[in-house]
């Protein structure tokens, strides 16, 4: 099964690090996803820029309805939620189950000081082009 895996932590405390200190995490989550790859288990992985890089749509809708409200949708800078974690990066890897999603991202968390992982399973996956 494919499970996601989305990579929390608060941008004031990683915009903080050194390039040494990066650096230093980014070496150690290198060794877990080589791991991972030579087992056969790690899909795409993505690190975010800030949320200040982030522009959010929001539509509005009638509820549980499937058409459209009748606003046109409102485009804005930034994260569509106020948080004291931000969603950084993603992991998308393939584990028998969840037991297993949960070794693995121990391991991150290992090699990833603080924030928080959330794991979830993918129902749909479209693998795409690679993009430099």
């Amino acid at each position: 099964m494919l499970y996601a895996v989305l990579c929390y932590n608060n941008e004031d405390i990683t915009g903080s690090w050194t390039k040494e200190e990066d650096d230093m995490v980014m070496a150690r989550l290198a060794t877990v996803n080589d791991r991972l790859d030579k087992a056969g288990k790690l899909g795409p992985v993505a690190r975010l820029m800030p949320t200040t890089a982030a522009t959010t749509l929001r539509k509005g809708g009638y509820g549980k309805r499937l058409e459209p409200g009748p606003e046109p949708p409102v485009v804005t800078d930034g994260p569509f939620a106020e948080t004291k974690e931000q969603l950084l990066g993603f992991y998308v890897i393939e584990c028998s189950g969840l037991e297993e999603a949960l070794e693995i991202v121990r391991e991150l968390g290992q090699a990833n000081p603080g924030g928080a992982y959330e794991i979830r399973p993918v129902s749909l996956f479209f693998p795409g082009g690679k993009v430099a």
